[in-house]
């Protein structure tokens, strides 16, 4: 091979320009956390020879299916499946819903390598029915494998990794889908700014993020890709949630203040990404994505549980033809004004509601559960009319006409269980808010700060197994709802004061205050600062109700 070691698929020119050839040779460590270490600080990124080593080794220690292809079978194979066709004609799989090979650094041959390489996981893999992102991840390994058998053999040992508790890459629709609106989750809660952004300038903002894997596997140059990709192999899906996050901070920071059109802000993230050198380096991209302190792994996979649920009961488990039926229908979209009607909000503002609601509630339409001017001014009338509806949306006006409320998590039903005491439920999904006389959003107060939390202390029923290795056959029945209180280790039970009711008051946010308290008549409230959302008073501290409605979650299909 070419001297410092580039295989016959890379263009030597092409490599050379896009990352020197530096680094050291060698890499001596076997702990994990300091694996880890080195991968973030890129140890092995400018040493092609090392960074080919660290891939082998890496993908030879994930744990696989019994049965997993290896070099020998793709030698046995390639010749019947691609036959006398030339590499460079050869059709894609329908898995990689036509998404385009990333030539990065390679050459002719190492194109047409790659779909060859494509066809025999497909054959291999009759299971995978949608995963856009292999094409750059099998075009990325060949740049650091001997030939195309070892290729083939990475690929395939990643995609038949077995370790329920370690997720690679999705291999389905669904999976996919999840994931996207995952993503959009962490963005609503991490890229408050950007989200804001994307918002205000797109018709349908899932179909922003369902873009973001693209921007990874796809439009990211090769020496950012493979940088990632380092962090990826060491620590697993997460990461690539946290550089997108960073790669729309990035985004948002370059383009707020110009114009954006909404048939255009796709493929202006697109264009931003593939031109990302003139913005930030890798080094600082990867800074900026491990500065954000997202949600713990476990946290993660049940939000992506939760999704994957919410798809699977809508009947979106694959990829539609004409149509994505997941697209999320924004209120302004689904909830036309002749028939939307509301004496609190205007549909712009409930627009602007439904932005903050998690992705998976995003995709029903609001349907009014209660308005005092209908059914009264009795909070026995607001339970009775709200239980069986999970999660619901508060809205009060004042008599000095602001508008504040609370996205409610749980079911009203269930302080029931407090034997007729005032007790508080509900997950940190909850949030308060207010739109006039300015927009302000509060949330449970260890998203933005979560060092108010530490790791439990372990016990024998919790051991350092992963996640997934335990008595119950399904996680979500053992540790849903996500972002239940009991999941974190709080100092006190004053940051997870979420929601109570009573026959005489209904309290949301405590500790210290709360961040609202209606009374039995729905005539008098207040609001003040509350430790569970960190929030300013919602509106005067003391207020006179002029009105309140409370809003359900419906599915559009079922209307």
């Amino acid at each position: 091979m070419d001297s410092p070691g580039y295989n016959c698929f890379v263009d030597r020119d092409k490599m050379d320009a896009a990352i020197q050839d530096l680094g050291p040779k060698e890499l001596s460590c076997t702990e994990l956390q300091e694996l880890k270490q080195l991968a973030r600080q890129g140890y092995w990124a400018q040493s092609h020879a090392l960074r080919g080593k660290v891939y082998q080794r890496l993908i030879r220690d994930i744990p696989c299916r019994t049965v997993t292809p290896d070099a020998s079978v793709y030698s046995d194979i390639v010749g019947k499946i691609v036959g006398k066709h030339s590499s460079s004609y050869l059709p894609l799989p329908e898995f990689v819903d036509n998404t385009q090979v990333p030539s990065y650094c390679l050459n002719a041959r190492g194109e047409g390598a790659v779909r060859k390489i494509l066809l025999c996981i497909a054959n291999q893999f009759p299971d995978i029915s949608f995963c856009p992102a292999l094409p750059a991840v099998v075009a990325l390994l060949l740049h650091y494998s001997i030939d195309e058998a070892e290729c083939f053999e990475k690929a395939c040992r990643i995609l038949a990794c077995n370790d329920p508790g370690r997720r690679l890459i999705d291999q389905s629709f669904l999976a996919f889908e999840s994931s996207c609106m995952t993503f959009g989750d962490l963005v609503n809660k991490y890229c408050q700014a950007a989200h804001k952004l994307m918002v205000a300038v797109s018709e349908d903002v899932l179909q922003v993020y369902a873009d973001w894997q693209r921007w990874l596997f796809g439009e990211l140059p090769l020496c950012y890709f493979a940088r990632v990709f380092d962090v990826f192999l060491v620590e697993g899906y997460k990461v690539l949630y946290r550089v997108a996050l960073a790669i729309l901070k990035f985004f948002h920071k370059v383009r707020a203040g110009q114009p954006l059109e909404s048939d255009s802000v796709k493929q202006d993230i697109r264009t931003f990404v593939k031109d990302i050198a003139k913005t930030v380096s890798p080094e600082k991209l990867l800074e900026k994505a491990f500065a954000i302190r997202l949600f713990s792994r476990k946290e993660i996979q049940l939000l992506q549980m939760a999704n994957e649920k919410a798809l699977k009961q809508k009947g979106i488990t694959v990829k539609q033809k004409s149509v994505s039926l997941s697209k999320r229908q924004f209120v302004h979209l689904a909830v036309h004004a002749e028939n939307f009607r509301s004496e609190i909000v205007s549909v712009r503002e409930m627009r602007d509601i439904w932005s903050w609601v998690p992705e998976r509630f995003a995709l029903c339409q609001p349907l009014l559960l209660f308005s005092s001017l209908q059914h009264g001014y009795s909070l026995a009338r607001f339970y009775f009319q709200c239980e069986g509806h999970e999660p619901t949306l508060l809205l009060i006006k004042t008599t000095q006409k602001e508008v504040c409320g609370a996205y409610l998590s749980t079911d009203w039903s269930e302080r029931n269980k407090f034997g007729g005491k005032l007790g508080f439920f509900g997950t940190g999904e909850c949030f308060v808010f207010r739109l006039q006389p300015e927009v302000q959003r509060y949330e449970w107060v260890v998203i933005k700060h979560p060092e108010l939390t530490k790791p439990p202390p372990l016990t024998a029923a919790e051991p350092t197994a992963p996640l997934s290795h335990s008595a119950s056959s399904d996680p979500a029945d053992r540790l849903s709802p996500f972002l239940a209180a009991r999941h974190f280790n709080l100092p006190s039970k004053t940051e997870s004061m979420f929601m109570a009711g009573g026959s005489d008051c209904l309290i949301v946010g405590g500790g210290g205050g709360q961040a609202l308290y209606i009374d039995g008549d729905l005539n008098r409230g207040r609001t003040s600062h509350c430790d569970t959302f960190n929030n300013q008073p919602l509106c005067s501290e003391n207020f006179l109700i002029a009105a309140v409605e409370a809003w359900g979650f419906q599915d559009p299909d079922t209307q």
